[in-house]
């Protein structure tokens, strides 16, 4: 197995993922808290180019970007649980939805959260719009990929508990059960698993964070 190494932040959700990939192959690793307002040279080191967390050290070699690190992950130690499907189209089909998060769904969630006016109601329509494609890929299935939990549920993890964060810190909801069946049963299934639900952030924490954020774009 060799020696592995997380760098992450204790609230980034990038990072999370990781730890949940981790965890479910039975990985044991070290984790490195980074304060991103006073980067480590060795986050510099690893990961020059874009300078942010997560970074898996594994043998002292760095792997960058939480997708790339769990593609990783799931072929490094291929002999416990798959996360990702095997068949090559089901497998382009979770990348497509990997990028799908991370380059519009998520940013355009917190563009929501953080923004105010026009700019808010327009995010908002966005966001809906998004959660709507999501709802839609649910049906009829018990987790993203079918019947067991996968390398896509880890990667929309963010969406089991950052709307109630902010439903709690900010006061918007956006995921009630009459609208987005699918995706709160699939909530549920999601943070019963226990390797989920023990390692979840820190909520009164996060709630004191996005306290912050939200202040300091007003």
């Amino acid at each position: 197995m060799g020696e592995v190494k997380l760098f992450r932040t204790w609230s980034s959700s990038f990072a999370l993922r990781i730890v949940w990939a981790l965890k479910m192959k039975g990985v044991e690793y070290e984790s490195i808290y980074e304060d991103l307002s006073n980067k480590s040279s060795l986050l510099l080191k690893y990961n020059p180019i874009h300078k942010k967390v997560p970074v898996l050290l594994h043998n002292g070699i760095p792997i960058c970007e939480s997708l790339v690190i769990m593609e990783y992950i799931d072929e490094m130690w291929n002999e416990t649980t798959r996360l990702s499907p095997e068949d090559p189209l089901a497998k382009a089909t979770a990348r497509f939805w990997g990028k799908f998060s991370d380059e519009q769904a998520l940013p355009q969630f917190f563009h929501y959260c953080m923004s105010h006016g026009k700019d808010q109601v327009e995010a908002k329509q966005k966001t809906l719009e998004n959660l709507k494609l999501l709802e839609e890929h649910l049906k009829g299935k018990k987790f993203f990929g079918g019947e067991t939990i996968g390398f896509l549920d880890l990667v929309f993890g963010w969406l089991a508990y950052c709307p109630d964060l902010m439903k709690k810190a900010v006061n918007l909801e956006l995921l009630d059960e009459e609208t987005f069946p699918n995706i709160c049963t699939w909530k549920g299934r999601f943070c019963d698993i226990p390797v989920i639900k023990e390692n979840m952030p820190d909520e009164e924490a996060l709630i004191l964070l996005i306290h912050q954020m939200a202040s300091a774009t007003k």
